[in-house]
């Protein structure tokens, strides 16, 4: 049995079993990355899709995902290998990918525009081994990496990454710990602290979808961007944030998605605070 470290949820894993993440097993009285090298999704996206405005725009960036999450969001756009039972199947039909295979093929895609590697598609910092080991080789061929993630990772995981990661789009998920813990099974302080140390260490940008019902609210939209402005003057630059529909999926179907004028209005409340304000999936 032993306790893994890389979030709030501090599983204690018996044995030959896995944690909540599904990413993450007990084997030889150690816990390790289950999921290491266990590739679901490739593909050559512009860096726009991450989203990533404002870092090396009209570039593309060869995007990696494996399976498994320590949040169950239930409007997951990725639940087939992020959280379901069809996630778990991947275990075992997933390719396996070195890191200088992966690394191999993003330098093989630099005529195509590639800048580097996104962890993307599931949450990346559950099995952040094999992004810190495919990251320190993609930094020596002179390319780029970006994390794609929801934040929800310790600090100790942060600093053994950091080294090699050039941005993030963050998940700014709500400002209540009332949505992040109920809803989504998260722990917002630990999101946040997250957020605030990797501002000071290289381009972030962040990502709030807006919920009907749930974080739509004019001030915790307010919350949300005091908590960025204070980081902005903190670091002395701007970070821009994604304001983006909600469509109905996975187990949240029942609700409308989010009315445009409703978000055009929260963008318009964000831009009160922050200069860098994008709206999404509109």
């Amino acid at each position: 049995m032993a306790v893994c470290k890389v979030c709030f949820r501090h599983c204690d894993i018996r044995e030959g079993e896995r944690g909540f993440c599904g990413a993450r097993a007990c084997r030889n009285g150690a816990v390790v990355a289950d999921n290491y090298g266990r590739v679901t999704s490739l593909a050559l996206d512009p860096i726009e899709k991450k989203p990533l405005k404002d870092f090396y725009p009209g570039s593309r960036i060869l995007s990696v995902g494996s399976y498994g999450c320590n949040l169950r969001c239930p409007f997951c756009q990725n639940h087939e290998i992020s959280w379901s039972d069809q996630a778990f199947g991947f275990r075992e039909t997933a390719h396996t990918v070195t890191p200088h295979e992966l690394v191999s093929l993003a330098a093989e895609n630099i005529p195509r525009g590639n800048i580097g590697i996104a962890f993307t598609y599931n949450e990346p910092l559950v099995g952040y081994e094999f992004v810190r080991d495919c990251a320190k080789l993609s930094h020596e061929q002179g390319m780029k990496n970006v994390l794609v993630t929801n934040g929800c990772a310790s600090l100790s995981i942060f600093d053994e990454l950091i080294p090699w990661i050039d941005a993030m789009n963050i998940d700014l998920k709500g400002f209540t710990d009332d949505y992040y813990s109920g809803l989504l099974g998260g722990n917002r302080q630990m999101v946040l602290d997250f957020i605030s140390a990797a501002v000071r260490h290289c381009h972030v940008e962040l990502t709030t979808l807006i919920i009907p019902g749930e974080n739509d609210g004019d001030e915790e939209m307010r919350d949300i961007c005091g908590f960025i402005k204070g980081l902005e003057t903190e670091n002395k630059k701007n970070i821009p944030l994604h304001i983006t529909r909600f469509f109905p999926r996975f187990h949240m179907t029942d609700r409308d998605a989010t009315d445009v004028m409703r978000l055009r209005n929260l963008t318009k409340i964000a831009r009160e605070q922050l200069k860098i304000v994008y709206l999404g999936n509109c």
